[in-house]
């Protein structure tokens, strides 16, 4: 019998053993006393892929990194919490502003026309750009807001209204004729707010518009404001800068001018502030509290990154076992195995908690105004979070049935996915060309793509046939065998086959989990004898 030392120079998992080095080695004998370095090999891995409570039990481990999850679980939902309250603040301000500069710049505009303004004559055209205007001159004497003109040095930032037009051309749609330069010229002037301001009786626009060659006015200018409302979440108001843009949209000629407002916000520290009532210790409270779950998440990051090392490590010590005992190569789901997928996804969620968290601090100190940078950061690392609450339910047999399933048929079901992607995009693209001029669900690709996954869910089916414009009869017929086709391939189909997949892994594993280890390195861990030692 012939005993063979294998390399041992792993940090963590460098003890050395022995490899009985003959046909016997396959078999399912107990080993023998001198085996002893084998069997304590055998007992490392089998202690590696015990659950905390297991490994308590063998050794008296207390789960300091499970136990660290769970006070990380809770600190990091009532992060989020709160700060969705704040943001919930900032987005309602903004879409408050949004709606109460339409009604104060747009003129006859109504909630229900938000999506439909419009003018159809050329009077109607200068009536909307001077009431703008007007508008814009009497802001402080018309706003119940605390809206006001943006100062730069002495002097208020002035209204622009730009014209954009052909540099040159003529039309005769009588004559079936037209002579377009279609080099586009561009004329601004500036109307400057009184100071101070006064209620006007007429305002000092001349304003000429050459409607066959106009292809769009923009009206801009710039409105501040501060949000006095976080004063009573015990948190700093914010200053806002609103650069509004009123558009006139007349490049198809169609008869039509749309009319828009939309505005772009910058939220900044204000320059000189008093708050008085309100205890400084409360504003900087939540500063502290980020503080102390950015360390609890380090210190998660560093259990974390060192267990996973940990698996490398030992992963090389396997294969290198596996390859001088019995001459084999381990398969990559046995070396996966050593790769604990739950302590990756904890790695990322204290990534971006980290930086979501120094981000909030950030905002929260008024150096930066990056709300929807920070919301995707905790969103995404509290999303992550919450998932790895199924690995410590995986610990109990009757839910790690459900994990290991998800696992074991993820890779069938992205081939699945591809390949029905496939007939996916086929079914949008022809859709979008051929009933996108006649049905308003189908005017983008992403509108279609939208529909279809609506359709595949059930959902505004009835509506998605009715709404189809029979002005073509083919195209009409069309769209019946286009739409009952897709929801018959689908539904009855593609559904059908997705559900099946998952059925059938569930009932593999399942029958595996009560049979026989499978793999090569279960095989060998379940040959470990019972050992107090552990």
């Amino acid at each position: 019998m012939k005993f063979t030392s294998l390399p041992a120079d792993m940090d963590d998992f460098s003890e050395a053993y022995l490899c009985v080095m003959d046909s016997n080695m396959n078999s399912d004998t107990n080993p023998q006393p001198e085996h002893e370095e084998l069997e304590k090999f055998r007992r490392k891995l089998k202690y590696f892929f015990m659950n905390p409570r297991d490994k308590y039990k063998a050794r008296g481990k207390k789960p300091w990194k499970l136990m660290l999850q769970i006070i990380k679980i809770a600190v990091v939902t009532a992060q989020l919490v709160w700060f969705g309250l704040s943001n919930q603040m900032v987005v309602q301000f903004k879409e408050d502003n949004l709606m109460t500069f339409r009604h104060l710049f747009l003129m006859n505009f109504t909630d229900t026309s938000r999506d439909s303004s419009a003018v159809y004559t050329q009077r109607d055209v200068h009536a909307h750009i001077s009431y703008a205007v007007q508008q814009f001159l009497m802001l402080p004497n018309i706003t119940v807001g605390n809206h006001h003109y943006q100062r730069e040095g002495d002097v208020y930032t002035p209204l622009t209204v730009c014209q954009q037009f052909y540099s040159n051309g003529s039309i005769s749609p009588a004559d079936e004729t037209f002579n377009i330069n279609a080099q586009v010229d561009e004329e601004c002037f500036k109307i400057y707010p009184m100071v101070p301001s006064s209620p006007l009786t007429s305002h000092p626009l001349n304003l000429t518009l050459n409607f066959e060659r106009l292809l769009s006015v923009i009206v801009k200018f710039t409105l501040k404001a501060i949000n006095l409302q976080t004063v009573q979440h015990h948190e700093l108001p914010d200053c806002y800068v609103f650069n509004i843009m009123i558009s006139f949209d007349n490049r198809p000629h169609s008869g039509r001018i749309k009319i828009d407002l939309d505005n772009d916000v910058d939220i900044s520290k204000c320059r000189d502030w008093t708050l008085n009532g309100a205890s400084a210790s409360n504003i900087y409270m939540m500063v502290v509290f980020d503080v102390v779950i950015i360390i609890t998440l380090a210190v998660s990051l560093v259990l974390c990154s060192r267990s996973v090392k940990a698996g490398v490590l030992l992963q090389f010590e396997y294969v290198t076992f596996f390859s001088s005992c019995y001459g084999k190569r381990v398969s990559l789901s046995d070396r996966m195995e050593f790769i604990n997928g739950w302590y990756i996804l904890i790695i990322i969620s204290d990534v971006l908690t980290i930086t979501g968290s120094v981000l909030k601090i950030i905002i929260q100190l008024k150096a930066v105004a990056s709300y929807d940078l920070c919301s995707i950061l905790l969103g995404s690392g509290t999303m992550f979070v919450w998932i790895g609450v199924l690995r410590h339910m995986g610990y109990l047999k009757k839910y790690n049935i459900l994990i290991i399933t998800l696992r074991a048929a993820l890779p069938n079901v992205i081939r699945f996915t591809c390949c029905a992607a496939m007939i996916y995009l086929g079914y949008c693209f022809c859709g979008w060309i051929v009933l996108g001029p006649y049905h308003t669900k189908f005017r983008t690709l992403n509108m279609v793509s939208e529909c279809l996954f609506s359709l595949i869910n059930g959902d505004d089916m009835f509506n998605t046939f009715k709404m189809m414009e029979q002005k073509s009869c083919v195209v009409w017929i069309f769209s019946r065998v286009y739409l009952y086709t897709f929801v018959s391939l689908f539904i009855y189909m593609v559904l059908s086959l997705f559900i099946t997949l998952i059925t059938d892994t569930y009932d593999n594993i399942k029958q595996q989990m009560e049979g026989e280890p499978v793999s090569d390195l279960q095989m060998f861990i379940t040959q470990c004898k019972p050992n107090t030692s552990v």
